[in-house]
């Protein structure tokens, strides 16, 4: 049985790595460390992973008594909070990326989810989907 994946997280997805590219970019004008990029990166990957688990989270909650929904829901964002945290904290005890691009690397989570809009639309127009 073949699964179509959900529409929106595509474009969410989409938009946190085409947000990953614009920024490394950006850094490469600015700086040639490869901490630098690796931390972006490395937040990149946490966003998307941070997206997948958060429509897999609410999808599996939908469907669940309130009260449960509730608590597994909350359960899981404590879940997809520590595990950045723990990441991040790795990051600051090593010197094997830089903790603060990879903080900025996850916020393209959320600047994709502003610009979800324009690249719905975006893509849609290019792969006519």
């Amino acid at each position: 049985m073949k699964k179509k994946i959900d529409p929106t997280l595509f474009d969410l997805c989409l938009g946190i790595f085409i947000y990953g590219i614009v920024f490394e970019i950006i850094l490469l004008f600015f700086s040639r460390k490869v901490s630098y990029s690796v931390g972006l990166w490395i937040g990149v990957i946490l966003a998307i992973a941070g997206s997948v688990h958060m429509w897999w989270c609410l999808n599996r909650g939908l469907e669940m008594a309130s009260k449960d929904a509730a608590k597994t829901v909350g359960v899981n964002n404590l879940i997809r909070y520590l595990v950045i945290v723990v990441v991040i904290m790795i990051l600051a005890c090593t010197n094997l990326a830089n903790p603060i691009f990879a903080f900025c690397g996850y916020m393209g989570m959320k600047v994709s989810a502003y610009l979800n809009p324009f690249i719905r639309r975006a893509r849609e127009k290019v792969f006519k989907i």
